[in-house]
């Protein structure tokens, strides 16, 4: 193969690895720079839904009215905290100016054909055997719903998912019981999506980690990336406090510090981060059906050895404070549905949070900008990243390959106006 490259790839999160698995079966040779030990962050929190059903984006009308109505209060599901920051300023400018009506719905299709890709690349890598044995729930995903106002509300998506071949099936009461019989709901129904699919993500993050390096990817961790060098249109060096890389091409899947990056290129990419929660509890719970609590916006999913609560999207920079008080409004907010379930005080003790990369349409960038000839780009996933990982590694590589892509990637430009 004459076009074989060698490709940094900065980011060792889903995205990222996932990236560098198709480029090593491309036959490109890979390095991955990870800032941590890979053990930790949004790949490891997340609900670790594949959700082509979640096809209305986080740009929806109305999303920055409730923002700003939440703002003061940190326990709300979503929360902006008030600050002085520009980026997020004209972060949340853009946002406002991608939620119309009209752009939402231009967005369904791409949202739906990027995630229904990286469901089958999913159900392509357990087939492989390279990560060993791992389960794909394939039960579907239930929205379940207390209020009638979250019941219309998802009808109407499950109005627009039928328009793209998507079916969502309503369930009363008695049939909710009847697809979880242990669980006692306090709910008045919910909606069942059987597009959907559910892993547990923490194992899988290990195994590809082990895989990648068993067959030469060679994975730095611990190696932050400092510094960026340009020569004539190209990345020339990728610099860490311990040393200096070069390579063919470069990939920037660095998650929420992705937008960090770019600043060292010139290059404006507007990210937030939103942090999301989660709980595990390891005691029994009897929830073998992944749901999201709607009114509360809290994801459960049972995993292999535990059953996970995540939630919340919290804008406020780049740390990883827990804040309390957010634990504990998704462990009520859980206990709340799920009528006689106590989550205990260990396990809210044992909270971890990790940084979502929010584009302000809530559609990720993956592609080349203007100027860089050598640079991808793939970050801004916003609450699908684990969903879009797969499809996310596959589609750079085909980019860096010189190959056709496996979809249009027009709406998912890193230069795009919002």
């Amino acid at each position: 193969m004459g076009n074989n490259k060698s490709v940094i790839v900065v980011g060792g999160g889903i995205v990222g690895l996932s990236t560098a698995y198709y480029l090593h079966k491309a036959g490109h040779v890979v390095t991955v720079l990870d800032k941590s030990d890979i053990t930790s962050g949004a790949s490891f929190v997340n609900a670790g839904y594949l959700t082509p059903s979640h096809i209305v984006s986080l740009a929806s009308p109305g999303m920055i009215t409730q923002g700003l109505k939440y703002m003061f209060n940190s326990s709300s599901p979503f929360y902006m905290k008030p600050r002085l920051d520009l980026d997020f300023f004209r972060w949340t400018l853009d946002f406002k100016r991608a939620s119309t009506k009209a752009k939402v719905e231009k967005a369904m299709p791409v949202i739906r054909d990027i995630n229904l890709l990286s469901r089958e690349l999913y159900e392509d890598i357990q087939a492989s055997g390279d990560l060993g044995i791992f389960n794909i729930g394939d039960q579907g995903l239930l929205m379940v719903y207390q209020t009638n106002k979250a019941f219309e509300h998802e009808m109407e998506v499950v109005e627009k998912g039928a328009e793209l071949g998507l079916v969502g099936k309503h369930l009363s009461k008695e049939e909710l019981k009847r697809i979880e019989p242990n669980v006692d709901f306090n709910a008045e129904g919910a909606i069942l999506w059987e597009c959907d699919r559910h892993t547990t993500p923490p194992l899988i993050m290990k195994r590809m980690v082990e895989y990648l390096e068993s067959v030469g990817v060679a994975i730095k961790k611990n190696e932050e990336v400092i510094d960026v060098s340009v020569e004539e249109g190209r990345i020339s060096e990728v610099k860490t406090p311990h040393q200096t890389y070069r390579a063919d091409e470069v990939v920037f899947a660095a998650g929420s510090w992705t937008s960090e990056l770019s600043k060292k290129l010139n290059l404006k990419l507007p990210l937030q981060a939103g942090k999301g929660y989660r709980i595990n509890m390891e005691e029994t719970t009897n929830i073998t059906m992944p749901a999201i609590l709607m009114e509360k916006k809290i994801a459960v999913t049972p995993m292999e050895g535990f059953t996970r609560f995540a939630g919340t999207m919290e804008f406020s920079g780049i740390n990883h404070t827990i804040r309390k008080e957010r634990v504990e409004a998704i462990a009520k907010g859980v206990e709340d549905y799920y009528r006689g379930l106590q989550i205990p005080e260990s396990a809210k003790n044992n909270a971890k949070c990790g940084l979502r990369p929010v584009s302000p349409d809530g559609l990720p960038y993956i592609g080349k900008p203007k100027n860089l000839d050598n640079l991808t780009i793939a970050t801004g996933h916003a609450m699908m990243g684990w969903s879009l990982g797969p499809a996310t590694g596959k589609l750079v590589t085909e980019i860096i390959s010189g190959n056709k892509t496996s979809m249009d990637i027009s709406s998912f430009d890193p230069q795009r106006k919002f």
